[in-house]
C-alpha cells in the first residue's frame, strides 16, 4: 500500500537500514545514523545516507551499541551541542566520540526536545558492542508531539528486537507511524530480530496507523547475497503481505529509500485524520 495525500503530523524518510529521519513537532530526529561507506565488511547496496543528515539533525537515538546502529565515526559527524539519546552503558563509549550532550536512558525515561517528548521503550535485543561481557540494553523509542488540538503524531522506532509482550502496551500510544525492522544484512537473524511475519504480528500489538519496514536490504557482505539474493530483495513485500493477512486494518508503506512518508495524526477518538 502507498501513503495517501492526507493531512499529518509530520514525517518519517527511511535511508536505509535502521537510518530513518523523524520530522516531528518541528524537530529532526536521525535514528542509529550510519553515514559512511562501510561498516567492517559490510557495503551499502545502493547509496549510503547523505553526511548532511546529521548536520541537520535536531536530535539523534541510538537503539543499542552494535556497530550497524551505534557508529561512532558517523556520531563525530554531529554539530556542537546535538543531543545524543543511548541505552544505559552506552555515554561512556560514546561521550568521547562526540561534542554534544550524551544522556543515558533506561525503558520509560522521557526527555523532551523542543516541541516533541521522546520516550524510551523496551525493545528485546542483547545490545553489547562485541561478544565479550555480559548483555547490554537495547531500546526503542516512542516519540509524540501535539498539535494542539487534542490530536498528535506518534512515532515508534523499534530498533532492533524481538517480539515481547511490553509492545501490547503501545497500543494505547495511538501510533500513528511504526518504523519495524523485517530483515538484516546476512543469511540468518537470530535471536532478538523480527522476520517479516514476526513484524507483522508486531503490528496486531502495537496497533499503528501506518507501518513502514526497516533493516532491510541496504546493508550486504560484498558476493555473500549472491547465494540468496532472496534474503536482501523481498523481505519488504514479504512484510507487507503478511501484515495484509493479519493485521489488514494497518497501512504498509514499503517506503523507498529517501522517501517521505507522512505521519497520521490520531485523536483521542481512536481514527487516523
Amino acid at each position: 500500500m502507498s501513503a495517501g495525500p492526507g493531512s499529518g503530523a509530520g514525517s518519517v524518510t527511511w535511508w536505509g537500514h535502521a537510518t530513518t529521519l523523524v520530522e516531528l513537532g518541528g524537530e529532526r530526529f536521525l535514528t542509529d545514523p550510519l553515514l559512511r561507506s562501510h561498516v567492517g565488511p559490510l557495503r551499502w547496496t545502493g547509496a549510503r545516507p547523505p553526511e548532511q543528515l546529521a548536520r541537520s539533525a535536531t536530535a539523534v537515538l541510538v537503539s543499542h551499541q552494535h556497530r550497524d546502529h551505534l557508529d561512532l565515526p558517523s556520531l563525530a559527524m554531529l554539530p556542537s551541542g546535538t543531543p545524543i539519546l543511548v541505552p544505559e552503558s552506552a555515554g561512556r563509549l560514546v561521550g568521547p566520540h562526540v561534542r554534544g550532550d550524551v544522556h543515558e536512558l533506561a525503558a520509560g525515561d522521557e526527555v523532551t526536545i523542543g516541541g516533541t517528548v521522546v520516550r524510551a521503550v523496551v525493545a528485546e535485543h542483547d545490545g553489547r558492542r562485541g561478544r565479550t561481557g555480559g548483555p547490554r540494553p537495547a531500546l526503542g523509542f516512542v516519540l509524540r508531539a501535539a498539535d494542539g488540538q487534542g490530536a498528535a503524531g506518534v512515532v515508534y522506532f523499534a530498533g532492533d528486537t524481538d517480539l515481547h509482550p511490553a509492545m501490547s502496551d503501545l497500543a494505547a500510544d495511538r501510533i500513528g507511524l511504526a518504523l519495524l525492522p523485517v530483515g538484516g544484512w546476512g543469511p540468518t537473524l537470530g535471536a532478538g530480530h523480527l522476520d517479516p511475519a514476526g513484524a507483522a504480528e508486531a503490528l496486531t500489538l502495537v496497533r499503528p496507523a501506518r507501518a513502514v519496514p526497516i533493516h532491510w536490504g541496504s546493508l550486504r557482505v560484498p558476493g555473500a547475497w549472491r547465494a540468496r539474493p532472496s534474503l536482501f530483495t523481498e523481505p519488504g513485500r514479504a512484510f507487507a503481505a503478511a501484515a495484509a493477512r493479519v493485521a489488514p486494518a494497518v497501512d504498509v508503506v514499503v517506503a523507498r529509500v529517501g522517501e517521505p512518508v507522512p505521519v497520521p495524526l490520531r485523536g483521542n477518538g481512536g481514527a487516523a485524520s
